[in-house]
């Protein structure tokens, strides 16, 4: 029996959750993360490796991170997730003090599969599937502030470099890595698996009596309610998965190239690492706008209509070596209305076609199968850049690759058509 009046002149601990999570992101992306292209020019200098070899990093991290979704998915159905923050928060530090001790390539590749493993445990699955459990009517919003931490992690950006450019890579990565320790684990107590352990049903509503072992099913709140197996059966996984999968490949390769893009046309890398920062940040428009937008209309058309704003924008950053710079302001703001909206989208996308149930296994499936972008996206542009000295060729083939993004995202059965499909 619930009663569906909220308390009174108290806020649901769901948003707590939401408010770890969001904190959580910005630390585990801004500094594991999105500050990556901070590191390629100094690292390039060193040790005189190719764009190309240095770029592999983030296809390592994203291939660990692909590889380990499922695996993080369905360790979070069984566990929960403060189990599994606290080892990505030990692992991230270990692995960006084992950076810091980088002395060949082997040991650069194998401090980021470390790095990964933890961002994987971090941010992505694990957050965003505890918002799934935690809310219903209000997902996409929720959703959209948690993955805001991972835009807000541009913030750091900056002050990566500057401690960079100031006391050398290798200090650097010592005092982010304790930090990661530091700024975690404490956030990590916040976290809890599922609000019938404490009382609640998802978007607040208090249960009057409360059997801590029983958790109710997708069912009792009108949703569907879906097993792994039947949602890879069902062709709307698969028109997700590979909108997601576009969606990576775009973002890795341009997030990763910032800076030495910008600096090989002319820009100081001090600018470029401020405009490196606010990219991530502006997303944020698109992940807390979109969150309105979802709960409000088609989440099917709303995806699309962010992966169109991509596309527009990556053509506008193809020509800034020949309009000039006064393009990256446009760029910057579609950039971040378009990337924004995918992450949430992404996710409530998933809850709204197969409920919650199972919703960190299949989230993890769905993801290890858009990580696999990250294998090609920021190798491929090294690649261009290389082997033709400029980068251009690389941002038009992505803009066409993020239009086949938003065909995947519009042609999407409808959740109707997949309850049939599935059923059969």
């Amino acid at each position: 029996m619930t009663d569906s009046k909220r308390p009174r002149f108290r806020l649901f601990y769901g948003w707590y959750i939401v408010g770890a999570c969001f904190l959580i992101s910005v630390y585990c992306c801004g500094v594991g993360s999105l500050s990556f292209t901070a590191l390629i020019e100094p690292i390039v200098e060193e040790f005189r490796w190719s764009y190309a070899l240095v770029s592999i990093a983030a296809s390592i991290r994203g291939l660990e991170s692909g590889l380990l979704a499922p695996v993080v998915g369905f360790l979070f159905d069984r566990w929960g997730p403060r189990k599994l923050i606290f080892a990505g928060a030990t692992i991230m530090g270990i692995g960006l003090l084992l950076l810091s001790r980088t002395s060949s390539l082997a040991m650069f590749y194998g401090s980021f599969i470390l790095i990964s493993t933890a961002i994987s445990a971090g941010i992505g699955v694990v957050p965003m599937t505890v918002v799934g459990n935690w809310f219903r009517k209000r997902v996409s919003l929720a959703t959209g502030i948690v993955v805001s931490g991972v835009a807000a992690g541009g913030v750091l950006v900056p002050l990566v470099t500057w401690v960079i450019d100031t006391y050398e890579w290798r200090t650097a990565m010592v005092v982010f890595g304790l930090g990661a320790w530091a700024v975690i684990f404490p956030l990590a107590i916040i976290v809890r698996h599922k609000p019938e352990q404490h009382g609640y049903l998802p978007d607040g509503e208090v249960r009057k009596s409360v059997d801590i072992d029983e958790v109710q099913t997708s069912t009792q709140y009108g949703d569907v309610d879906f097993s792994a197996k039947q949602a890879l059966k069902s062709q709307a996984f698969w028109h997700i998965s590979l909108g997601m999968l576009c969606n990576f490949i775009v973002a890795n390769a341009t997030l990763t190239h910032i800076m030495p893009y910008l600096s090989s046309i002319g820009i100081p890398r001090g600018t470029s690492g401020w405009v490196a920062g606010a990219l991530p940040v502006m997303t944020i428009t698109g992940r807390l706008g979109v969150g309105w937008f979802g709960d409000r209309f088609d989440k099917r058309r709303v995806t699309a209509v962010g992966m169109a704003l991509l596309t527009v924008s990556l053509l506008m950053y193809g020509y800034l070596n020949v309009t000039g710079t006064w393009l990256l302001m446009p760029f910057v703001i579609l950039y971040g209305a378009g990337y924004g909206t995918q992450a949430p989208m992404s996710v409530a996308l998933l809850r709204e076609y197969f409920g919650r149930a199972r919703l960190g296994t299949i989230l993890g499936l769905a993801t290890g199968v858009a990580y696999i972008g990250s294998l090609v996206g920021a190798p491929m542009a090294g690649w261009v850049y290389d082997a033709y000295g400029s980068y251009q060729v690389a941002w038009f083939a992505l803009a066409c690759l993020s239009v086949a993004g938003m065909f995947s995202f519009i042609t999407t059965p409808p959740t109707s058509r997949t309850i049939l499909e599935v059923g059969k």
